[in-house]
């Protein structure tokens, strides 16, 4: 599956969470900032590896995103993240992360962060330590298998994505990657 190249810049997401970033209709599509944020709840959050339902009501929900301090590095990150900028975005994830080391948005955020720069290694440092502070949650293994789609380990991102599947089996987030992971092995192309 191709993507756009406009949008083509980085998914824990899902920020958080959710962190969390593909669609099945070929565009590029960051949720790393749709989905309900377990951590702060009645908060919006993100994800890396997530894409919005084409079907269902969830594509057209809107969330509020403003945050109570738009400058704060969290805020400035999700911001430099939504528009592509994932150097700046891993800039401010990664300020977030030493203000506040037991935060799992930021930590996700930084993680989605390392997958757009293909710094994989920093990733899964960044998912294993989110998984520390908050749990093995759906949202955070739907973007580690994300993560692991970008890099081609097919096997793996459907390792990981089946159990985030277990445990939240109606996730259109999660059901869209899935779906992404059959095309990507059948096209035998990493997710872009």
């Amino acid at each position: 599956m191709s993507v756009s190249a406009g949008r083509a810049g980085f998914v824990l997401a899902g920020c958080l969470v959710w962190l969390t970033a593909c669609e099945t209709n070929s565009t590029y599509n960051s949720d790393f900032f749709n989905l309900p944020n377990p951590f702060r709840p009645g908060q919006a959050t993100e994800s890396t590896g997530s894409v919005a339902p084409t079907t269902s009501s969830e594509a057209t929900r809107v969330t509020n995103l403003t945050p109570s301090d738009p400058n704060d590095d969290l805020s400035l990150g999700k911001e430099n993240f939504r528009e592509g900028n994932y150097g700046l975005a891993e800039r401010y994830f990664r300020h977030a992360v030493e203000s506040g080391p037991k935060d799992a948005e930021a930590r996700l955020g930084l993680a989605a962060a390392y997958d757009r720069l293909r710094r994989f290694e920093l990733a899964d440092r960044a998912y294993e330590q989110v998984i520390r502070i908050a749990g093995p949650t759906p949202e955070i293994l739907n973007n580690q298998g994300y993560s692991f789609m970008l890099r081609g380990q097919f096997d793996r991102a459907r390792e990981i994505l089946n159990r985030a599947r277990e445990k939240d089996p109606g996730n259109p987030y999660i059901q869209n990657n899935l779906a992404l992971l059959d095309e990507s092995v059948r096209a035998r192309k990493a997710v872009r």
